[in-house]
């Protein structure tokens, strides 16, 4: 249901309840899809929420609403029937108009269709609206070696998350927190000081809490070399081969992991507007301070040697440690003093992305930032927590990567989805019965954009499309052998194959002139279609779902969860599959023709916003 009509048909109930009960408690006003599409559009439960406080049966309290709904004046041309259901729901069909106004909303709005004031990717001036500035922090991994798959779901989990909110008015601000300070760095400069010396994980010599993936190796060598990598300010730090200068190989090794880790990024088209260093909240101070400001405030204590917060005042299950026994921090300090500065810098709304094992990070931030006397509101920051992600391949779990050492890597994942390293599947599409538009036809008006012109394109594809397709805190299973598949078992493929289907009959349509791949000229092309004679089974189902598309951008910002966008490009995929195979598009008849045409138009032109959130392409020809 478009935004338009939600609003007019809540203002409908909420006059007719002002009419019917003027002394009723004021309760938020639902609507939602029936779970049965035969029950009708929109569902209100209204009548069963006022009943017991009312005193009136909610059957009749139904009926009594529904009465005044269909008396008012706006239900005219927007409302086609109000029914009772149940022991009370009432439930509202559309009238076809009212699903026919979608096409030429979204041929009119065209890439702002289901936007909201689209918000910039900046620091928030102390001008701008603070309610509309978020941070979002994710991947945020250690430099100390490639990012892994559990990386790769943050990844995509952020960056979509990030253009979703955008969608809704937020100005976002994507952030990357390197903690390139303590024990692991200093680990990861004492492995590549050691594969410098030429021992391997094999010898005897080998440091026991070392890291044995190639990519040690490969640090290694460039150090000997004297090659120079470039650190994210441009700076440049050069090796000098000295196998004992531990500080210089501690520095080569952070910023060349760093130099890889974006290559990886890049590839998986991701960004950020800010590398946030671990290292500069010690050398800047923020962690003694947020030390000295937690003890002033009274919420630390000394025992065993060890300086503890009383974090179980805000709801933890035990005090934690601060400070050890020999003078460091325990991990979750410099995270407060983290945290104080995104405060500080104007973000009310900060989301951090993290794995499941983070779980007990947390409390400890939270009764922290408590702690500061900064008046930071409870439960703040949010947190997403994804589950891990198992990788299989020939029907096998992989476990561990060669140049990793153990674990599977992001860009394994790109290159295998690929095919790079791995059989590609190139059957015919099953599935998909062709009808009057075979996608083999030629075509001389549209450039190829396919993803499979480009393997690591088909491959990101898959990599962002799969892990946003579920639940962040659900466990994820990525089947290379789905992943290469190219056939509806695929799911990037099945929605991909629509926005290609719809390619095919709109460069094969006479009557329109001009570039087709333009979407504008495309729009104002079939802005004049009569969109009256659209009342086929097939063609409402497909324009219900075309409508819902804001709502599920909505709902995917406020409850912070991208996978609804994913879910919801499989159902339309399948709604315009269906009408593919029910309609012919191309007929003689002129205005049905214009008028399916349009509905395909408008049909991309949603596939094209809802990919381009999640970062996959939209090939014209698979």
């Amino acid at each position: 249901m478009l935004p338009i009509h939600r609003k007019t048909i809540t203002a409908i109930f909420a006059d007719a309840l002002a009419q019917i009960a003027p002394d009723a408690p004021r309760v938020p006003i639902t609507l939602e899809r029936p779970a049965v599409a035969a029950m009708g559009d929109v569902a209100s439960n209204i009548a069963l929420q006022l009943s017991k406080p009312l005193r009136v049966a909610p059957r009749t309290l139904a009926q009594q609403i529904a009465q005044a709904v269909q008396a008012d004046a706006r239900a005219k041309g927007l409302i086609e029937e109000v029914d009772i259901a149940g022991p009370g729901f009432i439930n509202i069909r559309l009238s076809k108009v009212a699903h026919q106004s979608v096409v030429s909303d979204i041929l009119r709005l065209q890439s702002q269709f289901g936007m909201v004031n689209q918000g910039s990717r900046s620091e928030p001036s102390k001008n701008s609206d603070e309610a509309s500035s978020v941070l979002i922090e994710f991947v945020s991994a250690n430099p100390t070696g490639p990012l892994h798959v559990g990386h790769g779901r943050q990844a995509v989990l952020g960056d979509t998350l990030s253009n979703i909110l955008n969608t809704q008015g937020k100005k976002v601000h994507r952030e990357f927190y390197y903690n390139d300070a303590g024990v692991q760095i200093q680990t990861l400069a004492n492995s590549v000081q050691a594969r410098a010396r030429g021992l391997t994980p094999q010898d005897a010599e080998w440091p026991k809490e070392a890291y044995n993936g190639d990519y040690i190796a490969d640090i290694a060598q460039a150090y000997l070399q004297s090659e120079t990598v470039c650190a994210k300010d441009g700076s440049p730090v050069q090796a000098n081969a000295d196998v004992e200068d531990l500080e210089t190989i501690r520095r080569f090794a952070v910023t060349y992991l760093r130099h890889e880790q974006d290559v990886d990024l890049q590839t998986l088209g991701v960004y950020f507007d800010r590398y946030y260093l671990e290292s500069s909240l010690y050398t800047e101070g923020r962690v003694e301070a947020t030390v000295q400001a937690l003890i002033h405030a009274g919420k630390t204590y000394e025992s065993d040697g060890a300086l503890w917060l009383r974090t179980t005042e805000e709801g933890d299950d035990k005090d934690r440690v601060m400070r050890k026994s020999n003078g460091d921090y325990t991990y979750f300090v410099p995270d407060v003093a983290y945290h104080v500065t995104k405060w500080e810098r104007g973000f009310k709304q900060v989301i951090n992305i993290q794995g499941s094992d983070h779980h007990g990070t947390v409390a400890r931030v939270r009764a922290g930032l408590q702690h500061m006397g900064l008046h930071i509101p409870k439960g703040y920051p949010d947190y997403i927590l994804h589950k891990m992600v198992t990788v299989v391949r020939n029907h096998q779990i992989v476990k561990i990567s060669k140049r990793a050492g153990g674990y599977v890597t992001v860009r394994d994942l790109i290159e295998w989805s690929s095919g790079i390293g791995a059989p590609v599947e190139t059957s015919a599409a099953v599935g998909f019965p062709e009808s009057e538009n075979a996608l083999s036809a030629p075509d001389s008006r549209m450039t190829a954009s396919s993803a499979q012109a480009d393997p690591l394109q088909r491959g990101r594809d898959a990599v962002r499309f799969f892990l946003i397709s579920r639940k962040a805190d659900t466990e994820f299973v990525f089947d290379i052998d789905v992943a290469l598949q190219r056939n509806d078992e695929n799911p990037v493929y099945y929605v991909q194959y629509a926005h290609a289907r719809i390619c095919s009959v709109l460069v094969q349509a006479e009557d329109i002139s001009g570039d087709v791949h333009d979407l504008s000229h495309l729009a104002h092309t079939l802005s004049d279609a009569d969109l009256a004679v659209l009342s086929s089974d097939s063609e409402l189902a497909l324009m219900q779902r075309l409508a819902e598309y804001p709502d599920v951008l909505e709902r995917a910002a406020n409850e912070l969860s991208p996978h609804f966008l994913a879910f919801y490009l499989r159902t339309l995929a399948a709604a315009f599959h269906s009408f593919y195979n029910a309609e012919r598009v191309l007929v003689e008849d002129i205005v049905m023709r214009r008028a399916r045409l349009a509905l395909l138009a408008a049909t991309r032109q949603v596939f094209v916003n809802g990919l381009g959130l999640l970062g996959v392409s939209t090939p014209t020809k698979m």
